[in-house]
């Protein structure tokens, strides 16, 4: 699987798709403008100054009644820059899915699936995207085409902790869908070739797979080829 986002082409994406996601960078884009006008990046906004490895920020994380969204920021240790981990829970996904037979299943209304997370690099910016395996947050299971028929479920409507953090998620999840479709899918890959070369330990708990797949990205690049590929011919 290529390390970058460079080798998707979007140009053979709907036209459709390819507004959503100039739409979503418009959004990112403002939300660069707020946060370099106040001096500060995503991670200052949501967490502050301080940050301490593993925890939850907001604390309590952040979560939407109406739509069943939920985030959190966190990092593992000093000199991390960071990321942020995305999830829908059950009440919010598309009616007939169900988690995959191998999975642990929590309560109904406690289930929810993780997207994708989003890693900073050293300037604020998005700068990887990857995929986890199961044990890593607790999540219950669902198959990459279930979690793809998620990922436009995905939806901060209220401004609490910030606006600002609540937009940049959700247009980072809606610019980069076809990086985070092809994640998915890899994610299934390496968890079944994991099943099937490991012994004795089940694959969704293997603590020695723990990132499924990553890719690289380059967020000013991919807008550039989105604007490329809706421009007038």
């Amino acid at each position: 699987m290529p390390d970058d986002s460079s080798s998707i082409d979007v140009t053979g994406l709907p036209r459709s798709s390819l507004m959503e996601m100039a739409a979503a960078a418009r959004i990112y884009l403002a939300c660069r403008r707020s946060l370099t006008s106040a001096g500060k990046t995503i991670a200052e906004e949501i967490a502050g100054d301080g940050l301490e490895a593993f925890t939850h920020y907001p604390r309590g994380d952040v979560y939407d009644p109406e739509s069943h969204s939920q985030y959190y920021f966190h990092l593992h240790r000093e000199g991390d820059q960071g990321h942020f981990h995305t999830f829908l829970r059950a009440r919010g996904m598309p009616c007939g899915l169900a988690p995959a037979s191998l999975s642990p299943v929590r309560g109904e209304r406690e289930s929810l699936s993780h997207l994708i997370a989003i890693a900073l690099d050293h300037r604020g910016e998005p700068g990887r995207l990857f995929t986890t395996n199961r044990w890593v947050t607790a999540e219950t299971w669902y198959r990459a085409a279930d979690v793809i028929a998620m990922l436009s479920r995905f939806r901060i409507g209220h401004d609490d902790p910030t606006p600002t953090a609540n937009r940049w998620v959700g247009a980072v999840v809606t610019l980069f869908r076809p990086q985070i479709v092809r994640l998915l899918v890899e994610r299934d890959r390496r968890v079944e070739s994991h099943r099937s070369a490991a012994a004795g330990t089940p694959a969704l708990e293997d603590r020695a797979l723990e990132v499924t797949s990553s890719l690289a990205v380059d967020i000013d690049d991919h807008i550039a080829r989105i604007e490329s590929a809706l421009a007038p011919r």
